[in-house]
């Protein structure tokens, strides 16, 4: 089932980014570059190409930068139009996103849900337009996109899911080993908030919910993606995001 493609969506910008320290002392993770380019524009430019036409960001940590940055961008007229959402304290993923959903800034479709510490290429089909593809809100509160952990760039431990046949995913036994980690990119319908709690709480706590019920799947990505927790992911992002571009390009020594 194919569903069109969602007008809304959120980024999660608001974190300490204590793992990118030094380099987060000063400014939010989402401002950091890659290959040029802040994560935050990076993620914005994919919603941009998948015709999102509204994105709200949230921060808390350095939100004055945050709020610069968006400002910029909006005055090159690049999309998707950007709200920015203050935090005064950190409430987690499922929180802040909980609360767009009640303010009614998400809208009351589907809409996708982006981490700011991952960035992706895309496939023959843009992951986003693959993840509206295949998400039918009839069966699922979420669909994730998944990366194998072999091909990952960054720190992604043990994995995530255990991915069945026809997509649902569940949760590997306790210290098991799985090869599929979550990219930080999910489409999501308001059933998933439907028994949220309010105040902080992570996505994982409804993800978990979801599982319970049979609602949880995902699909995996078919490019290059990119987990940044560490200073030193940052050059390999651009690495590999050059490689993937020009496989026998020359220049690919990078200094952050």
């Amino acid at each position: 089932m194919s569903i069109p493609m969602p007008a809304r969506a959120m980024m999660f910008a608001a974190g300490l980014g204590g793992r990118m320290r030094p380099l987060t002392d000063r400014t939010a993770k989402p401002l950091l570059t890659v290959d040029g380019r802040s994560v935050l524009d990076h993620v914005l430019d994919r919603l941009e190409a998948a015709g999102v036409a509204e994105a709200v960001v949230n921060a808390c940590w350095q939100a004055d930068r945050v709020a610069e940055s968006m400002q910029a961008r909006a005055g090159t007229g690049q999309g998707p139009r950007v709200t920015l959402r203050r935090e005064d304290a950190l409430i987690e993923t499922g929180g802040s996103a909980g609360a767009a959903l009640r303010d009614g800034a998400l809208g009351d479709g589907p809409f996708f849900l982006l981490n700011g510490d991952s960035i992706w290429l895309n496939g023959p089909v843009p992951a986003l337009r693959r993840l509206a593809d295949a998400f039918d809100p009839a069966r699922m509160d979420a669909l994730l996109l998944l990366a194998r952990t072999s091909l990952a760039v960054g720190e992604v431990g043990r994995g995530d899911f255990v991915l069945e046949s026809g997509g649902l995913l569940h949760r590997p036994a306790s210290g098991a080993v799985t090869p599929y980690v979550f990219t930080g990119v999910q489409i999501a319908g308001p059933a998933l908030f439907a028994a949220a709690p309010s105040g902080a709480f992570s996505l994982n706590l409804l993800w978990d919910a979801a599982i319970a019920r049979g609602r949880l799947y995902g699909i995996v990505h078919d490019s290059v993606w990119c987990h940044l927790s560490r200073p030193e992911d940052l050059p390999a992002a651009t690495r590999a995001l050059r490689m993937a571009r020009d496989p026998y390009g020359t220049d690919q020594d990078v200094v952050v």
